[in-house]
């Protein structure tokens, strides 16, 4: 659940701040509020759009001593509606001025959750949108679902200089009805956010709703399964990580948990303590955007395409988690403070959900001349939070292992997004799910911003694929191959894609530091399931969503350099954030670099997906390359009995 908060003004000393990268207070926002409202700058109209932490230099934050002075800063995004001008605003928290104060020409910030209400409102308010809705027989307002999508840009002269969005329409059958199930199919109302009026109404003919409901909650289900025992998950002793404020230390792992309204889920300052030496890994790592284009033409599915970082902020839409619900054990949770568009600091409840996981074996072997046999069971920590983005759950969760590797896996759920057809009719670019409901074709890229240093800031990054060895006098009895590795100098040259039939994958390697074996060290980036993009590389979508026409790509680093598809993808016009990062085609070559990785996932909805969505996953891992000297996980104790036999019983 999200609280709304009334909280006085503060100030912070610069030397009080356990660690520069601690996440914004609850305080500390309404202070940052309050300067940028006793600036007598504000017209009446204008809205909060977020409110973050000003991050300071990554050298201030690597070289930070407890008691250094750090000034407290924070970045807001202001939208002034009545002039339809987007700030950016940088205030001292610590030193009660404003630091920054800069008008963004031609951007629009993202939507914000008071303008789907107002949205809503506004529409049902319409005497033409009752009109439409009244020829298809729905009159009754209160059972309407209007939910407002992101207008994109294709390039309509009479929809320039608007806020606007696209509004969609559901009807549900009575009040907790699923209304997905009733798609009003072939209006669409296209509305200024920044007015709140409906700009026009596009009406391409009545489709009768679908006749069945969708509803999928426990009281609509008439049986439930009865054969299923309790399962519990205990650890009677506590947990084994500790946790200062949102730093936290678990089996040799040392990283920071922050918070984005953009980006959900941010971890910093990753590290592995080995020897007694704190290793760094990851700097900062981030999903950096998300689109999802459906590949149907019709006129109510054509221009769907929903950036879901950027045009709405993920991190906004955050869940509160739920002990045996949506985490399972022994659990950490962190509440998250943001804001809402009228600068009221809102707190989110156990957004953020951290527990420890059994995941099987983690290293085996039988010695059959000896009888004897070692074992050890795996466990990781997970950090995670979900977000409903209005018909879609996405999980996020960051996976931390004993052998040193990271993991990133997406989960999809929820509701699929849906379409009416005529009776007896099919679609050719979507699949029927129920008598007269379809849903759409489509697909989900998500890049992840991982602001490497391995073994410290200077790395270098190699295209590794495996290749057989042609037969021959090196390979007489063609059974040779070997791994091929191919240092990517540019940032053009690392522009990749995933060729899971030659075994590629990337390892991130510093050339100034050696393994005991005489080796660079590197963390390799494995990836996991992923496909292409299927719309056209001139489509609009595709244009503005750029970061999907490569899997791979590597950047120096530049902290004005955040977001896969920029920093204002909505209703942007195309061509900014990685296309335009790496126009330049700058040395990635033993530098502090970012590696920025694109994973798509193909959806052609199934029956079973109807009338929720069982979880499907995405994801990747990052695995210690010649990191270590050896196995770094021989020093996980063997499991102790507890219930029945174990292989190591005392």
């Amino acid at each position: 659940m999200t609280v709304q908060l009334g909280i006085p003004e503060t100030t912070v000393r610069a030397d009080a701040i356990p660690h520069p990268l601690e996440p914004l207070t609850a305080e500390e926002i309404a202070a940052a509020v309050a300067l940028v409202r006793g600036s007598g700058m504000l017209s009446a109209r204008t809205r909060f759009a977020s409110i973050t932490l000003h991050e300071p230099p990554k050298e201030t934050v690597l070289h930070f001593q407890l008691g250094d002075a750090v000034a407290r800063e924070a970045f807001v995004i202001l939208l002034d509606n009545d002039a339809n001008a987007v700030y950016e605003v940088v205030v001292s928290i610590t030193n009660g001025d404003i630091i920054r104060w800069e008008h963004i020409p031609g951007v629009q910030p993202q939507i914000m959750y008071d303008e789907f209400v107002e949205c809503e409102a506004a529409c049902k308010a319409d005497p033409a949108f009752r009109d439409a809705l009244a020829r298809r027989g729905v009159t009754d307002m209160d059972l309407v679902m209007v939910e407002p999508w992101s207008a994109g840009n294709y390039g309509d002269a009479s929809d320039q200089g608007m806020r606007l969005t696209r509004a969609l329409m559901f009807v549900r059958s009575e009040p907790h009805d699923n209304g997905y199930a009733r798609p009003v199919e072939g209006l669409v109302a296209l509305v200024d956010l920044g007015a709140m009026r409906i700009v026009r109404i596009e009406d391409s003919g009545v489709v009768p709703l679908p006749p069945e409901p969708g509803n999928y909650a426990a009281e609509f289900i008439p049986a439930m399964r009865t054969d299923r025992k309790p399962i519990a998950i205990t650890q009677p002793e506590g947990t084994s990580f500790s946790v200062d404020g949102h730093a936290v230390t678990w089996q040799k792992w040392h990283f920071r948990i922050g918070f984005t309204p953009r980006e959900g889920l941010v971890l910093h300052t990753i590290g592995y303590d080995d020897g007694g030496r704190v290793r760094p890994v990851i700097y900062r790592a981030a999903l950096s955007e998300m689109v999802v284009p459906y590949g149907d033409p019709s006129p109510s599915h054509n221009r769907k395409n929903a950036f879901d970082v950027g045009e709405y902020g993920i991190g906004l839409m955050a869940n509160a988690l739920e002990l045996g619900c949506d985490c399972l054990g022994e659990i950490r949770y962190f509440d998250v403070f943001l804001n809402n568009s009228r600068g009221e600091v809102v707190r989110y409840q156990h957004a953020v959900c951290m527990h420890e996981e059994d995941t099987g074996i983690l290293w085996k072997h039988y010695d059959w001349r000896t009888n004897q046999t070692e074992v050890r069971r795996s466990r990781r920590l997970v950090v995670s939070f979900i977000a409903t983005v209005g018909n879609y759950e996405y999980g996020f969760y960051w996976y931390f292992y004993q052998d040193g590797a990271i993991g990133y896996e997406v989960k999809l759920t929820g509701v699929i997004n849906t379409g009416a057809l005529p009776p007896g009719e099919t679609r050719k670019y979507g699949t029927l799910v129920a008598p007269q409901l379809y849903a759409p074709n489509h697909q989900h890229f998500f890049n992840v911003r991982l602001d490497i240093m391995v073994d410290g800031p200077q790395n270098s990054v190699y295209e590794v694929h495996t290749v057989a060895e042609p037969p021959g006098p090196e390979n007489p009895h063609g059974n040779a191959f070997f791994a091929e590795s191919t240092l990517l100098k540019t940032e053009q040259e690392a522009q990749q894609s995933v060729d899971p039939l030659n075994a590629r994958y990337w390892k991130i390697v510093n050339p100034s530091v050696r393994n005991g074996l005489g080796q660079p060290v590197a963390y390799k980036l494995a990836p996991g399931e992923n496909t292409r993009s299927f719309v056209d590389a001139d489509s609009s979508v595709r244009r503005r969503a750029g970061f999907m026409g490569n899997h791979l790509w590597v950047t120096p680093y530049d902290p004005a350099e955040q977001y896969a598809a920029g920093d204002y993808p909505n209703q942007h016009a195309g061509g900014a954030g990685l296309p335009a990062y790496t126009a330049a085609d700058r040395s990635i070559e033993n530098t502090d670099l970012v590696v920025w990785y694109t994973m798509g996932h193909h959806h052609i909805p199934r029956p079973e997906d109807w009338p929720v969505m069982p979880v499907s996953t995405i994801g990747f891992m990052l695995k210690p390359l010649g990191f270590f000297d050896r196995n770094p996980a021989l020093d996980v104790p063997p499991e102790m009995a507890m219930h029945g036999a174990c292989c190591h019983e005392e």
